[in-house]
């Protein structure tokens, strides 16, 4: 006996979509730092996602002796970058055919959470290689390649224009080596504030592990409780993530990393219908957001390390 829209919709949603979500955050060291970090941010919708920005020190500061004239003088120093909203979307279908194979509650209930997993593997996938775009396809989210650059467009602001909104970027390093690391590491440690993760490929993890001596292969107890594997460097967890961009380390500083998500299509799944020309019951689960960062200079990468 195959169950009523309505009530299909309902157990899906209470039953299967949060592990969906739980399993989607789960799923990437970055997504997975995200969330327990807090910078997977909601915003109240809009135009477009709004990020003030400081950028320039007060000009008329400093010391004075008591009879002097103190300046009065207003400076520039706030702007704003623009992001866009991303909208994401995975499908759920489920055939009459199905239905019919798998009859009885406990089957159907059985197939749907099959078909659930499908729509998140998939959404997940979607997401996890948002994190890394370039911004090339433009429905996709402007990931960590568009943002830690020192030539592109982020947020509206042209990187290439403005010095203070260009991340630190080491293009010319391809053999990995300890100093490589530590001088990016030192250009992105600024008024006490250093990155707070490292994200590689594979390859260079691999290649940061063959440089330390066995005694210094410490772990990060939190990111190996979450099932990722993880070294250190400076104190700072160095991950192996599979959709990092080929030949990158990425260096972070997560307070300045803002995954924004809009409270109201955050995971929203639609009740099933039925469509007038198909035997087919269809539901969708919704995401829109996108990654922004509130300073630019605070990330940087090694970019062409190949060996």
């Amino acid at each position: 006996m195959a169950l009523p829209y309505d009530q299909l919709s309902a157990v899906t949603h209470s039953k299967f979509i949060p592990k969906m979500v739980d399993n989607i955050f789960d799923s990437d060291p970055l997504l997975q730092r995200a969330k327990d970090r807090g910078w997977y941010q909601a915003c109240d919708g809009g135009k477009d996602i709004n990020q003030p920005l400081l950028y320039a020190s007060t000009t008329a500061a400093g010391s004075y002796n008591p009879s002097d004239t103190l300046d009065t003088t207003d400076n520039a120093q706030f702007t704003a970058a623009i992001y866009d909203w991303k909208f994401y979307y995975a499908n759920i279908s489920i055939t009459r055919a199905d239905e019919l194979k798998n009859s009885g509650d406990t089957q159907i209930l059985n197939f749907v959470q099959q078909k659930v997993r499908a729509a998140e593997m998939s959404l997940k996938d979607s997401l996890q290689d948002g994190l890394y775009s370039d911004g090339t396809t433009a429905s996709d989210i402007g990931g960590l390649a568009l943002i830690v650059d020192a030539g592109n467009t982020v947020g509206r602001i042209a990187q290439g224009t403005y010095s203070w909104w260009q991340a630190q970027e080491d293009s010319s390093t391809t053999t990995l080596s300890l100093d490589a690391m530590q001088t990016t590491y030192n250009a992105q440690t600024i008024d006490g504030m250093s990155p707070t993760v490292i994200m590689a490929t594979r390859a260079n993890y691999n290649r940061y592990y063959a440089l330390l001596q066995p005694q210094q292969r410490f772990m990060d107890a939190k990111t190996a409780k979450g099932g990722f594997q993880s070294l250190m460097f400076n104190g700072t967890p160095l991950i192996a993530g599979s959709k990092v961009t080929a030949n990158h380390l990425y260096f972070l500083n997560e307070e300045f990393l803002h995954l924004y998500y809009h409270p109201k299509e955050d995971f929203r799944m639609e009740p099933f219908q039925k469509p007038v020309n198909q035997n087919v019951q269809i539901a969708k689960v919704y995401w829109a957001g996108n990654l922004g960062t509130s300073n630019a200079r605070m990330q940087g990468k090694l970019s062409a390390v190949t060996a």
